[in-house]
């Protein structure tokens, strides 16, 4: 089964085959043999789900936790968050969460200095029954500005100072505005007691997972490439789970979850549309609610190391792109489903707003590669490949193996370059070293995955901003795994991220997609849907929330 995974910050990565980076949470276990349900609990107080990855770690905020599945599964519904994704007036927005009292006080001094302040809810508890507090909020937004190994700190590395003047009072001082301020504390990072960790080493405790929660759920056990398990956590504040139990039970294979929901085994699927559930779903399933949403924040792209031969020539790159036919490509992999619409940009229609179509300018045209490849000094070798001072373009794809769509995908690349005098070969990895390796260390020269959105804010900075590029000056902790350097582009994108003037973010973003566009670091191909699959007995608002998930809602869920 595929996934994605979604460099943080700005999106998470979703590996394929899925996004492939697996948690390790050593909790006591509590197997059945069963998938993980109780038999001491009715069958209508408790569901299992399918998932298609098992998270590396739980420590949310290390470069570990990237695998988009370990916030699905085990983060959203048991850490607290400022803000939250949720739809207003049939968009999503960020709102403030049942954590704070209502919008914080935002403040812009002389001098470009933004204080947010932010009034915690007096009901807000931990599981323990411990309240939520400013300390909570400084103990937090410090580990990640100051830590080693934090997979992304983008707006968190503008902090000046965090302070609590009391118990429900967090005050953030940012040394300029910025107008993506709403994603500090929400978005990919959750608040963390600093009651319980402060004293501790925050990467070993959590890292295989942990018994606190801030949210409507506790994580009661995982077992190790089997399941996690969910039960109610009796001092949340909020609305209280209907189920007694939730059980992501770990099912990597396409087939056989599509069985396992046939069968009554799970109750729901969150399937990436690989080539056999497609046709699956075409099919329909027995008893089965399928919901298809094409406007997701899932943006499926190659990825073009910059700094690798030949790819460090800009000739090379817009050569290449014109070498693709992603139209055909995009029929082949979803045309089953009706998905046909090639991405243009590198924001997802979740943020579409911001976006420009500026990639559209890149279709199949060899005389347009013939043309750049020898205005840059290459020449045909006997085999017809491009070379160039005895070195021909020669380069590797990689993605997660074992990830049928997009192997697929791989195949068709390599027919479509190699008619443009290119040479690919497939060199795929597993997916535990796609991003903990291969993509930060820059070990590749076109890469094949996808990244969310993970909240409803532009942000292409964590992507092409220079200063993302992972390396030993950063702790690896940048995402700018193409390693793209383009002039003029930091400026207009850490514009987008800081200026409070929407208009001005609007016009800026638009720039700032023009020119990445011109120095093609990767070439977007399309928007992955996401497909969420029920059970006909599931009850309740089930509902993709483009940001956080299918089951952002989770507490709200029964069964008939």
């Amino acid at each position: 089964m595929t996934s994605f995974t979604r460099p943080r910050g700005r999106r998470r990565l979703r590996a394929a085959a899925a996004a492939g980076l697996a948690f390790a949470l050593g909790l006591t276990a509590c197997s059945t043999g069963d998938g993980g349900l109780d038999q001491n609990i009715s069958d209508d107080e408790q569901i299992v789900i399918g998932a298609e990855q098992e998270p590396d770690c739980a420590d949310w905020i290390a470069t570990c936790a990237a695998n988009i599945w370990g916030s699905y599964t085990m983060r959203i519904p048991t850490l607290p968050r400022a803000f939250e994704s949720r739809k207003t007036d049939g968009s999503w927005e960020l709102v403030p969460s049942d954590l704070l009292t209502g919008e914080p006080r935002v403040a812009i001094a002389e001098g470009g200095k933004q204080t947010i302040t932010y009034s915690i809810n007096p009901e807000a508890q931990w599981s323990d029954g411990e309240p939520i507090t400013g300390e909570d909020f400084v103990y937090t937004g410090l580990q990640i500005r100051d830590g080693d190994d934090i997979f992304d700190k983008s707006g968190y590395s503008l902090i000046e100072s965090i302070d609590a003047p009391n118990e429900r009072t967090a005050v953030v001082t940012l040394k300029t505005s910025t107008g993506s301020w709403k994603k500090l504390f929400s978005g990919d990072y959750s608040v963390l007691p600093s009651h319980i960790l402060k004293s501790e080493d925050r990467a070993e405790m959590m890292k295989d997972g942990y018994d606190f929660s801030g949210g409507p759920w506790k994580i009661e056990s995982w077992v190790k490439g089997v399941s996690v398990t969910l039960v109610p956590n009796d001092n949340y504040w909020g609305e209280k789970p209907k189920l007694k139990k939730v059980t992501f039970q770990f099912i990597t294979d396409t087939a056989a979850a599509f069985l396992a929901l046939k069968s009554g085994q799970v109750q729901a699927l969150y399937p990436t549309p690989q080539l056999d559930a497609m046709s699956q779903i075409k099919a329909g399933v027995p008893n089965t609610n399928i919901d298809v949403d094409t406007d997701s924040g899932n943006l499926e792209a190659l990825w073009i190391n910059n700094a690798a031969f030949p790819f460090d020539s800009l000739a090379v790159r817009q050569a290449f792109a014109h070498s693709i036919d992603r139209p055909a490509i995009v029929e082949r992999l979803y045309g089953q489903i009706g998905v046909e619409q090639v991405q243009q940009s590198f924001l997802t229609p979740l943020n579409g707003v911001y976006a420009r179509e500026d990639f559209s300018r890149y279709t199949r045209d060899l005389e347009k590669v013939e043309d750049l490849m020898m205005d840059d000094g290459w020449r045909r070798n006997e085999e017809g490949i491009w070379e160039k001072n005895g070195k021909p373009a020669e380069f590797r794809i990689t993605t997660q193996s074992g990830n049928q769509r997009r192997e697929l995908a791989e195949q068709i690349l390599q027919k479509q370059a190699g008619e443009a005098g290119f040479s690919m070969k497939i060199a795929n990895v597993a997916g535990a070293d796609l991003f903990s390796s291969v993509a930060p260390k820059g070990d590749f020269e076109v890469g094949l995955w996808t990244i969310i959105d993970t909240v409803p804010e532009p942000d292409l900075g964590s992507s092409f901003r220079s200063d993302a590029i992972p390396g030993d000056d950063n702790g690896f902790s940048g995402i700018n795994f193409t390693r793209a350097n383009i002039p003029g582009a930091d400026g207009l994108l850490n514009t987008v991220a800081r200026t409070t003037d929407d208009k001005e973010r609007i016009t800026k973003s638009h720039a700032a997609e023009k020119l990445i566009a011109e120095a093609v670091p990767g070439i977007p191909i399309d928007t992955v849907p996401n497909i969420v699959m029920t059970s006909s007995k599931v009850k309740g608002p089930v509902e993709v929330n483009p940001a956080e998930g299918p089951f952002w809602n989770l507490e709200a869920w029964t069964l008939d």
